[in-house]
């Protein structure tokens, strides 16, 4: 089973990060943490899919979590 978990923290400007620290490079912006969270949940998911497109991942169960930091 794949656990992600997702990070996120306000920056100072106000605006709200969100990654993936099993997924180097999976990280997003968004204007609420909500909005952050949601845009790099998709972008995990595309980042897995092309995983498995491309047989660099077995395929198998996948859990997200979300941690607030």
């Amino acid at each position: 089973m794949l656990n992600l978990d997702i990070e996120s923290e306000r920056e100072a400007d106000g605006r709200w990060i969100a990654e993936v620290p099993q997924l180097p490079g999976v990280l997003a912006y968004g204007a609420t943490r909500d909005e952050a969270v949601a845009r790099v949940q998709v972008l995990a998911l595309r980042v897995l899919a092309e995983r498995l497109e491309h047989s660099e991942s077995e395929p198998g169960s996948i859990s997200i979590s979300v941690v607030a930091a």
